[in-house]
């Protein structure tokens, strides 16, 4: 199948986000791992397994499509150093992914290619509730403290 190039390009363009991800949320979950933080490392942990089922996802369209995918076009990880700018980190990297992903959708629906636009509706779901997921924790932070809301993510052993 023989597929238009723009969309294409669109596609590599959220895989490239979703591969940052990938790394960044993984990075993320082993450093919370290292500061005993379990659940927060589980947390981060489950979303970079996410992202590599969306890239897998995205891999396998592109090169439907006749294109080859973009494994090395790689932008920039926000990379924390405490508890609450990791939240913040992930949280910009989604609101950076929404974007490039609703452009993608609209580009698909003006191209009427509505098999990938599905694709990247799915891939925008669970960005949306990865997103509310981390302004949930930025709120527990404000609300509890950034110390109770530590200790709340240590694991009870």
């Amino acid at each position: 199948m023989k597929g238009d190039k723009e969309i294409i390009r669109a596609l590599n363009k959220v895989l490239g986000q979703s591969l940052i991800a990938i790394n960044q949320y993984f990075l993320h979950a082993r450093i919370a791992r290292h500061w005993g933080l379990e659940s927060l490392n589980e947390s981060f942990y489950k979303q970079s397994i996410a992202e590599m089922k969306w890239s897998d996802d995205l891999i396998a369209r592109i090169l439907l499509l006749g294109g080859l995918p973009n494994l090395q076009d790689y932008g920039k990880m926000f990379i924390a150093e405490d508890v609450p700018e990791m939240i913040d980190c992930n949280l910009r990297l989604e609101k950076q992914k929404f974007s490039i992903i609703t452009d993608a959708i609209t580009l698909c629906e003006t191209q009427q290619d509505y098999v990938s636009r599905q694709l990247l509706v799915t891939l925008k779901e669970g960005n949306e509730e990865y997103q509310d997921w981390l302004e949930t924790q930025e709120d527990l932070m404000k609300d509890v403290g950034i110390e109770n809301y530590i200790q709340s993510q240590m694991n009870d052993d």
